[in-house]
């Protein structure tokens, strides 16, 4: 008997983008969705970019534009094309009937990416909700795109099978995946609020997709989370312990990476997530200092951070990747307390980052002196473990100490 291999067609695609004043990051967005693309499975074959005003309400682009779109999928046998912003439900339907390609828009390729990322069962939870927000107000537009090839883009993960529901199914699943969600929520809670007991300081690791957060934390922690070259290769935030030389102890806690146009249906299924960064002691910002988009990637954070109102922390930036800085630079992020030069992958900057890290856990504590008696040596077991203990003497008096401790330990510590 002859085994035959069945193997998917790669989809090839033309990327399609909208610039709608001189000097915006049309071309740029445009370069990152080629990675995103890239990154689910498929082949960007050509790029059209065209200048408006405005984006068309109806096409996206101008109706003139579509007959080069046309012969360039023609020429390339392209199967469809992604547009670099999220389409209306209209303009997925007049573009599909005017092309007669598969249509996708920016959203459904992160939402695919997500899906085939998603991990653990929190992941694909928050994919799932994403999908169905997302597909609930498209169900028209995307009938007969979606039929019209039998895999690709757009059709991954948790909410595959969801195309066909009614929007009354679709309404039913989502209150159900957001009960999950808010089970989730609560564990979540409850896990910060055990650390917060413990009196260990937590930061969050932010940045861009694809800046070397994961590798940061496994460096740091030998947290094993998984690193790749490629956009979102980590979804599921990871919270690890860092032992630091002066006996300090640190929570490290990864996020999701942030990107451009992050859809804002993930936003708010990722909201949990994210929010570790809301609720920490301060932020580790780390930047691939070696993409010529750098200032533009630390903006969409920024922006981001803000919308999870995520606001009055310290913030540590690392500019990473030294070992792929061509020329020699001067790094600058004016909203940072602490700025250093990191390469992760050589350990260039770490030692310098522990000291730093340190310095931030210590700068907030409070300075004492206490005459201890015998009887409560307890505390000093308390001083090592959640501050630092600078010196102790033996007297007849007792025990003299000098320490820093965090302000909701100051009380505790009792003497003369």
């Amino acid at each position: 008997m002859e085994l035959y291999e069945f193997k998917e067609e790669q989809e090839r695609v033309i990327l399609v983008g909208v610039q709608t004043r001189d000097g915006d990051d049309t071309l740029d967005s445009l370069e990152e969705l080629k990675d995103l693309v890239k990154t689910a499975g498929a082949e960007a074959v050509g790029m059209v970019v065209q200048s408006r005003e405005s984006i068309h309400p109806g096409y996206y682009v101008g109706t003139g534009k579509l007959e080069e779109i046309r012969m360039m999928a023609r020429a390339y046998d392209a199967t469809g094309i992604v547009c670099d912003d999220e389409l209306s439900p209209s303009q997925m339907n007049n573009l599909e009937r005017e092309l007669e390609l598969k249509i996708m828009d920016r959203t459904m390729v992160i939402l695919d990416i997500f899906a085939a990322r998603a991990r653990t069962s929190e992941g694909k939870i928050q994919v799932e909700l994403a999908q169905l927000r997302y597909r609930s107000s498209r169900l028209t537009g995307l009938g007969t795109s979606m039929s019209r090839l039998g895999g690709g883009i757009g059709t991954r993960g948790p909410g595959e099978k969801k195309l066909e529901m009614d929007r009354r199914l679709i309404k039913v699943r989502i209150s159900q995946l957001k009960k999950e969600l808010e089970q989730v929520k609560r564990h979540r809670e409850l896990l910060r609020e055990g650390r917060s007991r413990e009196n260990i300081m937590t930061a969050a690791i932010v940045g861009y997709t694809n800046a070397g957060k994961s590798t940061l934390l496994n460096t740091l922690t030998d947290a094993q989370v998984l690193e790749e070259d490629k956009l979102f290769a980590t979804l599921d935030p990871t919270t690890r312990i860092l032992e630091l030389p002066g006996k300090q102890r640190l929570y490290l806690t990864d996020t999701v990476g942030f990107i451009r146009k992050l859809p804002h249906h993930l936003i708010e299924a990722f909201k949990s997530t994210l929010e570790e960064a809301k609720y920490a002691d301060f932020i580790i910002h780390v930047v691939d200092a070696s993409n010529p988009q750098r200032d533009e990637q630390m903006y969409v954070v920024y922006e981001t951070l803000k919308e999870l109102e995520v606001g009055d922390k310290k913030i540590v930036t690392l500019f990473n990747k030294q070992d792929k800085v061509l020329e020699p630079e001067i790094f600058r992020d004016f909203k940072a307390d602490y700025v250093l030069k990191t390469a992760v992958k050589t350990g260039e900057g770490l030692e310098e980052l522990k000291e730093v890290l340190e310095k931030v856990i210590t700068e907030d504590q409070i300075y004492l002196e206490r005459t201890l008696g015998y009887h409560e040596t307890g505390q000093i077991q308390m001083i090592r473990k959640y501050g630092q203990l600078l010196s102790e003497e033996y007297t007849a008096e007792g025990i003299e100490i000098k320490a820093k401790v965090p302000g909701n330990i100051y009380g505790k510590i009792g003497g003369k």
